[in-house]
């Protein structure tokens, strides 16, 4: 009974985990009721590039989730909304950073895959901007799951019905205009797009809604540093193509640099260093304290 009591209480979190993966799923099988195999491969493959900047947010994971249940179980409802800003603002910078790497040159990209690929990078676009809007949803999520699981799950679920809604509107209307399939292809990453999107305003609406305080892990920084990739980004993609093989080994580490240096100089705070640079010594004096992370700049008590 006790089992059975604990599984049903997790279900509205097994439910969202399963949309979540679902709704990376979901376009693959929309495309494959519209156009030839051939068409769903190029589009896999830009699945498959796009899914390294997904990945990332697990690193964050197990730092997120003992401060989230600490601060909880401490009735601080202040602290939650304090970290998810932080947290989040880290996952958005590092998703935002392998987002430009990978679009920027993202016909090389492709490319490298193979030249029948490349009508793919549309729609790695579309993925990887996906990816990137998404985060907000992600950390909002890490809180939701444990104050309004429920809810949650409903805005899961309303967010892929919109998905499939909108990759079979944007297929249908393109065609209908007579668009080449490779712009056909990449409907479905815009509308997973645009539903990660609307997914991550209601969870972060719900959550600050019930914590009492902002969520939003936005930052200025983030467009600074992407203006000045994107433009280190344009001057590696204007080279002729038989130095596309520059565009990959030179181009992209700088635009990951670039990208990295002025959100490390302009988007991370004082507090935001500190963690970054705590040794071995830091990290065992942090947890003989407890599972928390030091709260945030000008709250009490001040960082060490």
């Amino acid at each position: 009974m006790t089992l059975w009591l604990l599984a049903r209480r997790n279900t509205p979190l097994a439910a969202a985990d399963a949309i979540e993966w679902g709704s990376r799923r979901l376009d693959i099988a929309i495309l494959g009721l519209f156009f030839s195999p051939a068409v769903v491969g190029v589009y896999y493959v830009a699945q498959q590039v796009a899914s390294l900047p997904q990945k990332l947010k697990t690193s964050f994971d197990p730092i997120l989730g003992p401060v989230i249940t600490q601060a909880l179980a401490d009735g601080d409802l202040k602290a939650v909304a304090a970290q998810v800003r932080q947290v989040g603002f880290w996952i958005i910078a590092a998703q935002a950073a392998v987002a430009l790497t990978l679009g920027i040159p993202g016909e090389a990209v492709m490319g490298v895959v193979g030249p029948s690929f490349v009508g793919g990078t549309g729609a790695l676009a579309f993925l990887l901007a996906a990816e990137v809007v998404a985060a907000t949803a992600v950390v909002a999520e890490s809180a939701l799951v444990y104050i309004a699981r429920h809810r949650n799950l409903m805005i899961s679920a309303l967010m892929v019905l919109i998905q499939g809604g909108l990759s079979i509107l944007f297929i249908l209307a393109m065609r209908e205009r007579g668009w080449p399939p490779a712009y056909q292809a990449a409907g479905p990453a815009a509308a997973l797009m645009l539903a990660l999107g609307l997914a991550s305003i209601l969870k972060a609406r719900l959550l600050r809604r019930l914590l009492g305080a902002p969520v939003q892990a936005w930052r200025w920084a983030l467009v600074w540093a992407a203006a000045v990739a994107v433009l280190v980004g344009w001057i590696f993609t204007s080279l002729p193509q038989q130095l596309e093989w520059l565009e990959l080994a030179v181009g992209m580490p700088m635009i990951l640099l670039t990208f990295g240096t002025i959100i490390w100089m302009k988007g991370f705070t004082q507090d935001d260093r500190a963690l970054f640079r705590m040794g071995k010594k830091d990290v065992e004096a942090l947890e003989e304290e407890g599972p928390t992370l030091p709260p945030p700049r000008g709250a009490e008590p001040p960082v060490r």
